[in-house]
């Protein structure tokens, strides 16, 4: 049986290098077994360059149909796993049909690549980046090999960003008024605000701010939304008197967070929300909730 066991072995090494990978930023991303690897970072219209080398087995030569990369932008939901729904698919032929035998370098470029979104890891759904090398082969079997990359995406500050202000109450037993001092934040970005009593029949016990982030995929029948709560920030404990007024203070940077990403391809949105949550004496929750949009803002080295 070795001999069988043989035929399936790869028949090269393949290398994958980007021609800025030693200065170029590094990222770290989870794979789906777990584990962290280190991966260039890259932003929309950047040039993505590199070399590809090929090194046969000793004594192997490849019969190949022809060589090529591929720079794809996928998104793939987890229901539907192993299906890749491609948004953004660029090819280069790197070899016509023949034979390697020897270590051969393939160099690659593909110019101001138009990135549109960023990578993104979720609950049901992942977008991601990804260089495709392939070396045609027939009945022997395409030889294939990947190399993931992640996209970042940078927006400049808001020209108009209003604040936020609400007001929440239960007829005749409680009204208050929230107000926050704007509603789009970047993600290191500090939320600033404070919340009015302005009537106070019910004893409450404590109040929470909490960020959700909804993450939607599908569309119509086939919607499946997710929530997760990522921070819970109390802001009071004890019972609020008329008139009283709390300060909110809440740092985004300790969260994993991501920018909104609404209606991307139309395959799914991420969006995040401000939940406000009270709890009286006899532990009845009551809430109120407010979309907010994150972008990313460029940082400055």
């Amino acid at each position: 049986m070795n001999y069988l066991l043989g035929a399936f072995k790869p028949s090269c090494n393949i290398s994958i290098a980007f021609s800025d990978g030693k200065t170029r930023k590094q990222v770290s991303l989870k794979k789906e077994n777990g584990q962290m690897v280190s991966i260039p970072l890259f932003q929309s219209q950047e040039n993505i360059t590199g070399k590809i080398t090929v090194d046969p087995l000793q004594g192997k030569k490849i019969d190949h149909n022809g060589v090529k990369i591929e720079l794809l932008g996928q998104i793939e939901m987890y229901f539907d796993r192993g299906n890749f729904y491609d948004f953004t698919s660029l090819v280069r032929e790197l070899d016509v049909p023949g034979e390697i035998y020897e270590r051969k370098t393939y160099p690659f470029e593909f110019s101001t690549v138009e990135m549109p979104y960023e990578t993104y890891n979720g609950v049901n759904v992942r977008l991601r980046y990804v260089l495709k090398f392939t070396i045609s082969r027939g009945y022997a079997g395409s030889i294939v090999e990947y190399q993931d990359f992640m996209v970042r995406n940078y927006s400049p500050l808001p020209s108009i960003n209003n604040g936020i202000k609400m007001e929440v109450g239960i007829e005749d037993c409680l009204h208050i008024e929230f107000e926050y001092n704007k509603s789009k934040y970047h993600l290191k970005d500090v939320i600033i605000g404070k919340i009015y009593f302005l009537l106070v029949r019910i004893k409450i016990k404590n109040m929470d701010l909490e960020i959700r982030r909804r993450e939607s995929t599908g569309s119509g029948a086939n919607t499946h939304v997710e929530t997760e709560t990522l921070a819970k920030y109390e802001l009071m404990d004890g019972a609020p008197v008329r008139g009283e007024s709390i300060p909110v203070r809440l740092f985004l940077s300790p969260y994993e967070l991501t920018p909104t990403h609404r209606n991307i391809n139309n395959k799914f949105s991420v969006k995040y929300y401000l939940n406000l949550v009270l709890v009286d004496e006899e532990d009845r929750r009551y809430f109120k909730q407010q979309e907010i949009t994150i972008y990313r803002l460029q940082e400055t080295s």
